[in-house]
């Protein structure tokens, strides 16, 4: 798996790319990174990428011909056409599914665009796809894309100490789409407040119990949609409707 990442400041992704768990992912050639500079493939000696926008207004648009040439130079690189990704906030919100679909690809040419934007014939052209992290604008696509490769990467075999780790995360349709419970450890007790009972007794049923209610209890408080898509889904069992409907009669009881 290879992701081309297209960015005016390839310095930010050194931290990603050599710490934390997922630089297991990078080192050991499982999710290859390269980073390119439109910059080096601009004109003149200031090689600018970077014009006033027609029509006037304010910021600067990234011209489209450093771009274009920067993309023409990785797919001969690749010997492929890819899924050619820019990151905006037009695009589809990234989730767990979308993530889920990249880890099992052969990878993509990521576009982190900066300023005001990019020159829309860039896109229309070239462009395949748009992600967005949510409702909110970034100075550019370079966080965004840091954390579609984290991600990516945590997914990949024996990047995790544990290979179940993943498994149990929030959003795992694997699972069952929930939010994740809670999680304790030592000390049993902190500033007054104790480690529920049935993580301490060693009961296994009984803990996966307690785990799963945990889930469907914050997956109904917070993100009741989720709870809606796991029904729809028959991810439900009836232990589990008896228990939110439970929670929902206490809810609607009358004090």
């Amino acid at each position: 798996m290879r992701f081309d990442v297209v960015t005016l400041f390839p310095e930010l992704f050194a931290p990603l790319l050599t710490t934390g768990i997922t630089r297991r992912a990078y080192e050991s050639g499982l999710v290859d990174v390269q980073l390119h500079n439109p910059r080096d493939f601009a004109q003149g000696n200031y090689r600018r990428v970077d014009d006033r926008p027609f029509g006037g207004g304010p910021g600067m648009v990234m011209m489209a011909e450093p771009l274009s040439k920067c993309l023409s130079s990785i797919q001969t690189a690749r010997q492929s056409e890819v899924p050619v990704v820019l990151f905006s906030p037009v695009g589809q919100a990234l989730n767990h599914a979308m993530v889920t679909r990249w880890a099992a690809s052969q990878g993509a040419v990521l576009i982190c665009g900066r300023y005001e934007g990019i020159d829309q014939r860039f896109i229309d052209t070239h462009v395949t796809e748009q992600i967005s992290l949510g409702d909110f604008v970034l100075s550019g696509g370079e966080i965004a894309a840091m954390a579609l490769l984290d991600a990516v990467a945590r997914l990949q075999p024996g990047v995790l100490g544990d290979a179940q780790s993943h498994v149990q995360d929030s959003f795992n349709l694997a699972l069952d789409g929930l939010l994740d419970c809670p999680h304790y450890t030592r000390p049993e007790h902190w500033e007054g407040q104790a480690v529920p009972e049935v993580l301490l007794g060693g009961h296994h049923l009984q803990i996966e119990r307690w785990r799963r209610d945990q889930r469907l209890l914050l997956s109904q408080r917070l993100r009741p949609e989720l709870i809606d898509q796991a029904r729809l889904a028959g991810g439900l069992s009836q232990v589990d409707e008896e228990f939110l409907a439970d929670y929902n009669g206490r809810l609607t009881d009358p004090l």
